[in-house]
């Protein structure tokens, strides 16, 4: 059990009525919840986690269509991404933004992803919530899927925002490893050089797909970096909208790091699990 889940005591914690959510799965560091997000973070102490990688919902499923390996698909990815309106979309952000910044460390980093449909709704709400922006993070994708419309640019990046709690804290940043890590997969990163803000990786490998996909999956190489980047032996990291368990598996290779993932899909945390296992 991870210590910021083991630390808490549903009876003696006063600034919490929450009752703990029970694990989905447990074991040697790595946790998994299906659960609401901020119902499981109501759970957890006060200044227990090191890292935040939130995915959280695009709001995208919309009924429209988009190409995937030369076919028109069906946007829609499930009810969990079906947007409810620019204001109620915004209060979902902000209340799990708000519990994040609950339980991170005053030293503690939070990256948040998404396109410019999410991006920056969570990008002013860190700010309004007092969160100070380290960087803004362009990941280029190298085989993105073409406009079918041909109506505007191909989209072919995300942005991930990196964020800590306030101007006063000293946040963890692997400066040494970005420079000089081995990242020959990356054609924008020159070796030797301080790594850009734009990178460049291609979506998730048919292999990271093996146990069954999530619609919005983030390849491991992405979620290797960041997890390298921002953190180190022994912390905790924290995934809210963990889908099929990337951030996890990334954790997980590291081999001394604790993991704690949240999502409401049972479905998708089978995979989580498994993509877990494989690793045993």
């Amino acid at each position: 059990m991870t210590d910021a889940i083991r630390k808490y005591n549903p009876v003696s914690h006063s600034q919490s009525e929450e009752v703990l959510v029970p694990p989905y799965f447990e074991e040697d560091g790595f946790v998994l919840y299906n659960d609401d997000c901020i119902k499981v973070m109501a759970g957890l102490p006060e200044n227990s986690v090191d890292m935040i990688f939130a995915d959280p919902p695009y709001f995208l499923s919309n009924n429209g269509i988009t190409c995937k390996s030369g076919k028109m698909v069906s946007v829609n990815k499930g009810d969990w991404d079906s947007s409810r309106g620019f204001s109620e979309n915004e209060k979902f952000h902000s209340k799990w933004i708000q519990s994040a910044g609950r339980i991170l460390k005053p030293e503690g980093t939070i990256w948040i992803s998404g396109t410019y449909h999410s991006i920056y709704q969570c990008g002013y709400l860190l700010q309004k919530q007092n969160f100070e922006i380290i960087n803004d993070i362009a990941w280029f994708k190298p085989n993105a899927s073409p406009n079918i419309s041909c109506r505007y640019f191909t989209a072919s990046h995300e942005t991930i925002i990196w964020a800590k709690k306030g101007k006063a804290t000293k946040h963890y940043f692997d400066y040494d490893l970005m420079k000089n890590g081995d990242y020959t997969n990356d054609k924008l990163k020159n070796p030797g050089k301080q790594m850009r803000s734009v990178w460049s990786i291609p979506p998730p490998r048919k292999s990271e797909k093996l146990f069954g996909k999530h619609p919005t999956q983030k390849p491991i190489d992405l979620l290797n970096r960041i997890v390298a980047a921002s953190t180190k032996a022994g912390d905790v990291i924290l995934d809210p909208f963990c889908g099929s368990g990337t951030t996890g598996v990334a954790v997980a290779r590291t081999g001394n790091r604790r993991f704690i993932g949240i999502d409401t899909e049972a479905e998708y945390l089978q995979i989580a699990l498994k993509r877990y296992k494989q690793l045993k």
